[in-house]
């Protein structure tokens, strides 16, 4: 990728293009002036075949920013709209795939094949994939995605721990979300994002 920047810097594309080159390890974006979108790609693709690098063509497109969005480094970039106001912003969110990525893992991770685990153990390792998912994800609007993951979380740690300890169903529930909080541990994403504004 280094030598992709170099070659696009050293032929001037970004100022002829009005465009701007935005990269990471082997992901890119090109931002362009309205029109250029086209002649971009096309100089993107024959300066990648010169340096005989492969381009994904199924996670390569145009965009058309605020009209549709696009997805980067686990976020999804385009108009978002404001909950309080209901008015439309350029901005960003985790993206769908992060989103079902953590949950995947949450999943597996309370498997009832695991019900063999210590809760305490269980809830550590939740707790660490948890936390380092917000971590990546603490900027943009994220309310949203942590109120949908913790949702998710305390539903597979309750099935768990009703697994594990051969919990009946009651009408009136078991193991409650403040029980999960509070007794055993459980991060609660929506309090972290409330931790970090305090």
């Amino acid at each position: 990728m280094r030598r992709f920047v170099l070659g696009w810097r050293k032929l001037g594309l970004g100022q002829r293009l009005g465009a701007r080159l935005v990269t990471y390890a082997d992901d890119l974006v090109i931002l362009c002036a309205k029109g250029n979108a086209e002649a971009a790609l096309d100089h993107m693709r024959r300066l990648m075949e010169k340096l005989k690098l492969t381009v994904n063509e199924e996670k390569t497109r145009i965009c058309k920013v605020p009209d549709e969005t696009f997805d980067f480094l686990g976020y999804t970039f385009g108009r978002m709209y404001s909950a309080k106001t209901g008015k439309a912003y350029m901005g960003h969110r985790p993206s769908k795939k992060s989103i079902q990525r953590v949950i995947a893992t949450i999943h597996e991770l309370t498997d009832r094949a695991r019900t063999w685990q210590d809760t305490t153990y269980l809830v550590a390792k939740m707790n660490r994939v948890l936390r380092g998912w917000a971590n990546y994800f603490l900027v943009g609007t994220t309310s949203r995605a942590y109120r949908a993951i913790d949702s998710y979380t305390v539903v597979r740690l309750r099935r768990w721990l009703r697994a594990k300890h051969k919990t009946r169903r009651k009408r009136e529930g078991a193991y409650h979300d403040p029980e999960l909080y509070e007794r055993f541990g459980l991060v609660r994403l929506a309090n972290l994002a409330a931790a970090r504004r305090g």
